[in-house]
């Protein structure tokens, strides 16, 4: 599938342009600061047609490595951050707001997505939304039954100690822990439930074989038969099975399951001369055909709510996107979480993930 096939390029021109350092945004070449896979030039093929290639890519991965990366003096054009992270960037000042006016497509948006409060400031938008899915119990079916994990407490269950893996992602595994500890809006999340979920976490630490860093790591600890059970996005769901892997994913468990969104945001550090080439980029992203794409080859939903209506039910149900009141009532969506919150939440999965 085209999440892999650009693996190996992916991971040796993160490494070179690391090396690179902040200089790589000055020229005529819009560099994107992006998760590695999203170089796939089937997501913004009209940037490809209208300039004769694709822009420069370097890669993080998560947002606070991105964050503190940024933060440093890395200078890129364009960056790739989620929901819950938008309002630490755009304090941070690493972000420049968007002019409107140059997206072809704005209104097309889903506004549930494009209008949100912390993507703003002075009235002016510092987020164009393009990717969403859900992030939700993945299981090998000739493995464990339904039955075996109708509950998200299976990740905690002695029994499958060493066959579990999460993600390296601090926002996805404390979805997780708040799910499973009752919380359905972490916006309101009192110390108590912090506690009890990374109480809940320090239970599932017992359990996990490894955290998966990116979609390919954890597909060969899948393939191997390493792990069977994981907390992932849909990207794995409609990858690994339409290779023919006997694979489910389980969103309507008892605790539910998780959503988010990302999108695009023009860096502050990004050159004044790469400003039309960002939205030649933006543009191509929201073309329909890109909508199309992401949907088919990922597995993940699009921001554009008028391409994403031309998609047929059935496609959506297939990659497990797919909604109805009783998912949406038991999903947590990553909505943006206070700073203090969110500090905490990072220091806390660290020590986790080292034993403490």
């Amino acid at each position: 599938m085209s999440a892999y096939r650009n693996l190996a390029l992916a991971v040796s021109s993160a490494a070179l342009l690391s090396a690179a350092g902040p200089s790589l945004a000055a020229g005529g070449d819009l560099v994107v600061f992006d998760w590695a896979g999203y170089e796939d030039p089937g997501f913004f093929q009209p940037y490809v047609d209208k300039h004769g290639e694709a822009p420069t890519y370097s890669f993080f991965g998560d947002e606070e490595e991105a964050f503190q990366k940024l933060r440093a003096g890395f200078e890129a054009d364009v960056a790739h951050p989620c929901s819950q992270s938008v309002p630490k960037w755009m304090d941070a000042g690493l972000l420049a707001p968007l002019d409107t006016s140059r997206i072809e497509r704005w209104d097309e948006l889903e506004p549930g997505f494009r209008d949100i409060e912390a993507y703003m400031k002075d009235g002016e938008h510092y987020l164009v939304p393009v990717d969403w899915g859900n992030t939700a119990l993945i299981y090998n079916t000739e493995e464990l039954s339904e039955e075996d994990v109708q509950s998200l407490n299976a990740f905690i269950d002695p029994k499958h100690q060493g066959r579990i893996s999460i993600g390296d992602n601090v926002d996805d595994a404390y979805a997780l822990a708040f799910l499973a500890t009752g919380v359905k809006d972490w916006t309101k999340a009192t110390d108590e439930d912090f506690q009890e979920a990374s109480d809940w976490l320090r239970k599932l630490h017992q359990n996990v074989r490894t955290y998966w860093s990116d979609g390919a790591s954890l597909r060969q600890l899948m393939q191997s038969g390493e792990v069977y059970l994981t907390w992932s996005w849909n990207e794995t769901f409609a990858t690994m099975s339409g290779e023919g892997f006997p694979i489910a994913i389980k969103r309507d468990t008892d605790e539910g399951a998780s959503s988010w969104v990302c999108g695009y945001s023009r860096l502050a550090s990004g050159s004044e001369e790469n400003e039309d080439l960002f939205y030649d980029f933006i543009n191509a992203w929201l073309d329909p055909g890109s909508a199309e794409y992401i949907v088919t080859q990922w597995g993940y939903g699009h921001s554009n709510t008028a391409a994403m209506a031309d998609i047929p039910e059935e496609t959506l149900a297939s990659v497990g996107l797919n909604v109805n009141d009783e998912l949406r009532a038991n999903t947590l969506w990553q909505a943006p979480v206070g700073p203090e919150l969110r500090e905490k939440m990072i220091a806390e999965f660290e020590m986790i993930k080292a034993g403490f």
